[in-house]
């Protein structure tokens, strides 16, 4: 498709609405909660690549006083899955993002990102330099694949020696398959991505809807072994570009290290970071009554 055209819409009841937005290749899904609110609107962007908008609707709670909208990417979710590699890039998801925006008469916007999401976020502002744009929230947030990269190492050392082994001979061979991988991942994953047991309903949702091909292309095998089309990705020198009011958070076990955090908000003009104790990579969901009162906070202050 040419990404021209209306929205289309599928549903439209109290508030909320959902649909589909044409873009290049296909369409994806959207959803607006609490349209009818006068605040700013929030946009969220999901994490991935490859996930899907699910994990983040504890978010719709912020509906109570502005709109909230939530989209699955292109080959996530609810969204069309063309499956063409060619598609999958950082510059077409931005421009994805900008079309999601302009069909959806997003004027004024803030904008959270969560994980590769928050890499989208800052992409759009760097590389289109929009109008209305409020203010980023930016969770867990990927800005620099090296950061990534060493923060992860950091943390497999931290595992009983029997997984740091497997880990370290399963990438050798690119046997990602292997079960002695798999079972260190999981122990890994439920350290440094979501410590809560069982996990939350919405994050097994995403799991069980990711795309596993488009998040092996763009990322890795695993949160841990990066052999992706981002492993380059790097924007902490050009994070000074961006001058609208940040919020950076963070869990202190998240994949995102707490230093890392802090190493991306000093070169944020007008940043602040938040860092949430005994949480990971998922904390608006193992802390999301401390989450959504401090990006309330924060999204009426940007406002003020």
């Amino acid at each position: 498709m040419s990404g021209k055209g209306k929205s289309e819409v599928t549903r439209d009841v109290a508030g909320t609405r959902e649909g589909f937005i044409p873009v290049r290749g296909g369409r994806v899904w959207y959803r607006i909660v609490g349209e009818d609110k006068p605040g700013v609107p929030l946009l969220v962007l999901h994490g991935g690549p490859g996930a899907s908008h699910d994990y983040l609707e504890p978010l719709a709670e912020l509906a109570d006083e502005r709109p909230v909208v939530f989209y699955d990417q292109l080959d996530c979710g609810n969204s069309d899955r063309p499956g063409d590699e060619s598609l999958w890039t950082v510059e077409r998801y931005v421009e994805e993002l900008s079309r999601v925006r302009r069909a959806l008469g997003l004027e004024r916007v803030h904008i959270l990102g969560q994980s590769w999401g928050a890499s989208l976020a800052v992409d759009y502002l760097l590389d289109l330099q929009p109008e209305g744009v409020r203010s980023l929230i930016l969770s867990a947030p990927l800005l620099s694949a090296a950061c990534w990269i060493a923060d992860q190492k950091k943390y497999v050392e931290l595992l009983p020696e029997e997984m740091r082994k497997a880990v370290g001979e399963c990438e050798d061979c690119r046997d990602f398959e292997c079960s002695r991988y798999r079972e260190a991942m999981r122990a890994y994953y439920r350290l440094h991505v979501c410590r809560l047991d069982p996990w939350p309903e919405c994050l097994n949702r995403t799991i069980e809807k990711i795309n596993p091909i488009l998040y092996r292309h763009m990322w890795g095998a695993s949160e841990f072994t990066v052999t992706g089309t981002l492993r380059d990705y790097e924007r902490v020198e050009r994070l000074r570009e961006i001058t609208v009011p940040v919020l950076l958070t963070c869990g202190c076990h998240d994949e995102v290290s707490p230093a890392t955090a802090e190493h991306y908000r000093d070169r944020l003009p007008a940043s602040e970071l938040l860092v949430f104790a005994e949480a990971s990579h998922e904390h608006h969901l193992e802390q999301p009554g401390q989450y959504l009162a401090a990006v309330r906070a924060f999204l009426c202050a940007a406002e003020g």
